[in-house]
Order: structure tokens, then sequence, then C-alpha cells
């Protein structure tokens, strides 16, 4: 065994562990674990995963990091067959990866620089990543990754039409653009541009690359020049993933998040609007503390008359010196039951979005000899190979996806 890395977690987590991958290839009988710290159950499957890796591997040298590590690096130390812990910063450095490079817990760093890092391979994936921003301003009361990933930081344009170029080249037809807070890109970068003026100079700056992809948006942050391209440009994929967390204005004030309902109800009428065939998607807490029936009640309606068809439902995690930990908590149990309930009320609203499909034609990136995903990332079950983009006819749907043949 060489390298190994295992990662858990958003989509940032999977850029950075290519990057790792990449930095840490001369080493020999390594296993890195890339944690993540948004609920306790992706952490206990780390340290699952940690104890799997020692038992399976005893003599491999195992490194881990990642935002749990970055929160609580001594606790991540002191697991069997942890050689060392670094932290968010430090792993993203080359010279962290170099034989001699450390031991234990090295020091953690607060997480404020964000480096380049020049990619051209994503191992196992069709679709590339391409960090674009780092770290969080906001302080929503059950998130702590701003305490693991830092302040707001964006990559300057050049870096980041530099490193789409270099995967375009390489194959990649579809690029995922992806950060902790993409919508806050380029506040803090000289004539502060915005989101949506970062994408319009992206694609024209790469007139190669075919499909260009949003990661999640904060339904508050979403600029005028992004609603522009939304409406305008085809290359940008016709897909919306909203950071709502609830449907109801009460519990959203608790969370401190900076949209209410009829905001979000706006947002997604708009991007119909300007785009009828969008598919939206959506970020959900369930069980959030002090959330009643009637207020569960409110979001499950909101999932109904948003028609929300990709619902990422998540039961509420505690996370310990967040302000929502110190609230009353509901029942881990009701907790569950309501995430349960989410998810099958967007999964009756993905067979309707699929159906809806039927009879079209749309263009799928094949990910596997089986299939992929179409630009609304409706998955398509279709006999492909991995890694072109095919004009299809979709003649079917059913609870998982659609059906379809080339065109």
């Amino acid at each position: 065994m060489s390298v190994q890395v295992l990662t858990f977690g958003c989509r940032v987590n999977a850029y950075e562990s290519e990057v790792m991958r990449t930095h840490a290839a001369a080493l020999d009988d390594t296993i890195i674990v890339n944690t993540c710290a948004v609920t306790a159950e992706a952490e206990r499957q780390a340290r699952q995963a940690i104890r799997r890796a020692h038992r399976e591997h005893p003599a491999a040298r195992i490194v881990v990091t990642g935002c749990a590590a970055q929160i609580a690096p001594d606790a991540w130390a002191a697991l069997p067959g942890v050689a060392r812990v670094l932290g968010n910063a430090e792993k993203l450095q080359a010279e962290s990866w170099t034989a001699q490079a450390g031991s234990a817990v090295s020091d953690i760093m607060a997480a404020r620089e964000t480096a380049a890092h020049l990619l051209t391979e994503f191992a196992g994936r069709a679709r590339a990543f391409v960090q674009v921003q780092q770290g969080c301003d906001h302080r929503c009361t059950f998130c702590v990754i701003p305490y693991g990933r830092g302040p707001n930081r964006s990559v300057p344009l050049g870096v980041i039409v530099e490193q789409v170029r270099a995967l375009a080249a390489r194959g990649f037809a579809e690029i995922v653009l992806t950060g902790v807070d993409i919508a806050s890109y380029g506040r803090d970068l000289p004539g502060a541009p915005t989101l949506g003026q970062m994408v319009r100079r992206l694609l024209a700056l790469v007139p190669e690359l075919p499909r260009l992809r949003l990661s999640s948006l904060d339904p508050a942050a979403i600029d005028d020049d992004l609603w522009r391209q939304i409406a305008e440009a085809p290359r940008l994929m016709p897909h919306l993933h909203l950071s709502l967390q609830a449907g109801a204005d009460l519990i959203l004030k608790r969370m401190k998040r900076r949209h209410g309902r009829q905001d979000a109800l706006g947002v997604i009428a708009r991007a119909r609007a300007l785009r009828p065939e969008i598919a939206i998607g959506a970020d959900l807490i369930a069980g959030f503390p002090t959330e009643t029936d009637a207020l569960f009640d409110e979001t499950l309606e909101f999932v109904d008359a948003a028609a929300i068809p990709f619902v990422h439902v998540f039961p509420y995690s505690a996370r310990p010196g967040t302000p929502a930990a110190r609230m009353p908590q509901v029942a881990t149990a009701l907790r569950r039951e309501r995430a349960g309930r989410l998810r099958a009320a967007g999964a009756t609203n993905a067979r309707r979005f699929f159906a809806g499909l039927v009879g079209q034609h749309a263009t799928v990136l094949t990910e596997s000899g089986e299939g992929g995903h179409t630009e609304h990332f409706a998955p398509v079950r279709i006999a492909a190979p991995p890694g072109a983009l095919l004009r299809a006819r979709i003649t079917a749907a059913n609870d998982t996806g659609l059906l379809a043949e080339p065109a």
C-alpha cells in the first residue's frame, strides 16, 4: 500500500483530499483520514474508519486532518494507530507531506490562509471540484465549521481560471465550484467581485469547458450578476442547491439565518421564472432545538409548497461550543423521525420531477458504465463509457431517477 485517502463530509474536503493525494504521492504505507465536524455521526464514522484502518493495516502510518481534527486535535491523536494530526491549513502545504515531516500533533494554525494548488486528477470521478472560497464570516447557531475553517477567504480569478483550464484539458467536462460559503466569494478581494461576476468571467475565459455547476448557496446572498448567469448562461447548469435549513421563520431566526421563509420561496420562484427547467435542491435540518410539532410542520409544508425534488436532510446534531447546543433539545428519536418525513416529502417531489422529464432530451455526464447525471443533476441509467457527455432521450422514470437511451 502507498497512500490511501479516506474522505468524510463536503465537496471542499473532496477537493482537499485530492490536493493531499498529490502532495503525499511519494509516501509509503500512509492512510490519510480527512474528517468532518458537521455532525456527531460524521465524526463517529471517521473514528470507526481509523480503528478499522489500524486493525487491517497495523504497520501503516495514519494521518488525521480535516475540520474535526482542527477543532479537537488531541482527541484524534489519542486514537489507536494515529501517528500525526494536521490542521486544515497545514494539510494543503506540500512540505507537510515529506517523509521526514512532523509527528504527533502538529501546530494547528488558525486556518486563515487559502493556498493555490493546481490539480489535474480526481481519483475515480467524472466531474472535478474547484475550491473558489474557504471559511465563513457568519455564525449560525448550530454550526461549528467557522471554528475549523476560519474566516471567509477567496481564491483570485486568475488562479481559478488556471485550475479550470488544466482540468478541462485533462478531459473533465464538468467542474463544480465549491467552498464553505461560495455566495460570499470576493468580498475580501480587491474590488470585491461577486460570485456572479466571477462565474461570468470564468465562462468567458474558459470557453472549452462544457459544464459549470455551483455547490450549495446561501439564499440571502445571490447577487444580481449570478441571477443574470442563471438566466443567460447555458453552460451554467440548471441546478440550484440552497442552504435553507428550515421553512419556519421562528426556527430560522433561532438558527441566526439571514433569510426568512418568504425570502426562500421568492428565490425559488425567481429561479424557476428565469430558467423554467431548473432543479432545486435544499439542505434541511430536522429537530433543531425548540422545534415543536407545529414548527416542524411548517418546514414539511415548505418542502411541499416549493416542490423541492432534491432534499439533503440532517437530523440535528449538537456541536459542542455552539449556541444551539445550549438550547432546549428535541429528543433524538423524534429528530430521526422528522428527518425521515422530510426525506419522504422530497422523494415524492423527486418522483414528480423525474416524471416530468420523460420524453425530453438531456445531456448526460456518464460516471460509470451504467449511467450518470443530467444537467439538472438527476440520476440517469444509460449504457455508455464513463466520462463522456452524451445526448440522450429520457424514456422512463422511477423512484430513484431516470432511464434513457442515446439520442
